[in-house]
């Protein structure tokens, strides 16, 4: 079924009203304003966006995938699926070329992620994605299916874009919660390596071509299967439970606590039973662990900003051997050098009591609002660009270049950086 793209009209129609499926034709990627989409369909219900990206031509072949795949530093897998005797196998990467000439025309999947950081092409994709925060963007895997190819009926943790790239998938999904009806059985199986669902009950069934994209929120069971040899652009989402979230700042908390401030009671008066917790033993408890700060608003935001651009991060970040001097980095960006950031380095920033926190990979250096927002979507930083900084900010700038989330490029290779 193809629907017409919604009309003004259709936004006050309740939410269980809304369409599950849409063709975007000259509307672009999401067939509605952004704002519409966040309002209705973001983790809240399924969208399948016919026409997404129209006359999809994919920048990443087959093989250029399986040759990815056997990268050292790739992070990737082949899942395998035994029809006869439903069995699932997993095999984790790198891999070694002569693995795939005899792998089967059938049954089974590889995945590769963080594609984007490898791939400039594919990492131009994110671009559309503007209307979320860069900060809340994992990465873009990207998967290889032989014909009947899957990786079974699941669920993710976190919201997903799935564009298809070339050939055809086959994709079930329960949308129970979004139409009103009872949650689902997310129970898996016990006898898989994978997380599995042991129960799967489709409420729809869609064949995707390429420039097809279905938007899944967390927690949608769901499940593809190539209707052909085909390739999937799965844009994943960064988000960390909250035991991830409340074991790393309690970490950060530790690892600053001032070991003078402890729990005092100068104030004790004799007890009626000495082994009591009393209401005035838990207020200086409580006294105690406020003096950590834990609701510093600056403190806590330069916490998170230094968690979140490094979770699950992959790739390393190598500083020059031998960073140039200042003068002579300022001398060569005069010239016609540039700054390049490594895919691999991630940002973003804050705004402060101070002015403002740019963030890159675990760093935190202060700026100007004005030079965080810059910086922190700079991939490319020219002469003129970093003449347009204040001196914090060219100071972050060099910061960042001896850590290695800046490299020289130059008109000259010889002049530029060699890493560690």
């Amino acid at each position: 079924m193809t629907t017409k793209r919604p009309t003004r009209k259709t936004t006050a129609r309740a939410p269980s009203a809304l369409p599950f499926e849409i063709d975007a034709t000259g509307h672009g990627p999401l067939g509605m304003e952004p704002e519409r989409f966040l309002r209705h369909y973001w983790q809240k219900r399924p969208l399948l966006i016919r026409n997404a990206f129209p006359r999809f031509q994919t920048p990443v072949a087959p093989e250029d995938l399986a040759g990815l795949a056997c990268e050292d530093g790739a992070l990737a897998r082949i899942i395998s699926h035994d029809r006869a005797g439903d069995r699932w196998t997993l095999r984790t990467g790198p891999f070694a070329e002569e693995d795939f000439p005899g792998m089967p025309d059938h049954d089974w999947t590889l995945l590769v992620q963080d594609v984007d950081k490898w791939d400039p092409d594919v990492r131009a994709l994110l671009e559309h994605f503007r209307f979320l925060p860069r900060w809340r963007i994992d990465d873009i895997m990207i998967s290889f299916a032989a014909t009947g190819g899957s990786v079974g009926a699941h669920v993710d943790q976190y919201d997903v874009f799935l564009l298809q790239a070339h050939g055809q998938r086959r994709w079930l999904i329960d949308a129970s919660v979004a139409m009103g009806r009872p949650a689902p059985d997310l129970a898996f199986r016990d006898d898989a390596e994978i997380k599995l669902l042991r129960r799967f009950e489709p409420t729809h069934d869609w064949v995707l071509d390429p420039g097809d994209m279905l938007y899944l929120p967390p927690n949608v069971p769901h499940h593809g299967i190539a209707v052909n040899p085909c390739l999937t652009f799965s844009v994943g989402m960064r988000a960390p439970s909250s035991a991830e979230l409340i074991t790393d700042w309690l970490d950060a908390l530790v690892a600053e606590a001032d070991e003078d401030i402890r729990y005092h009671d100068e104030d004790l008066a004799a007890p009626r039973d000495p082994y009591e917790i009393d209401a005035e033993a838990m207020r200086r408890v409580v006294e105690a662990l406020n003096a950590l700060r834990m609701n510093d608003p600056d403190r806590l935001g330069d916490w998170f900003g230094r968690f979140i651009t490094t979770y699950r991060a992959a790739g390393d970040i190598v500083p020059p051997a031998e960073p140039r001097p200042r003068i002579e980095v300022e001398w060569d960006l005069s010239q016609g050098a540039a700054l390049v950031r490594p895919p691999w380095s991630r940002t973003a920033w804050r705004r402060s009591r101070r002015g403002a926190s740019l963030y890159c990979s675990g760093m935190v250096l202060p700026v100007p609002v004005r030079d965080a927002a810059r910086l922190a979507a700079a991939d490319r930083l020219d002469g003129r660009g970093y003449a347009a900084l204040s001196e914090p900010g060219r100071d972050a700038v060099y910061a960042l270049y001896q850590a290695g989330h800046f490299l020289l490029e130059t008109a000259d290779p010889d002049a530029e950086d060699e890493p560690a």
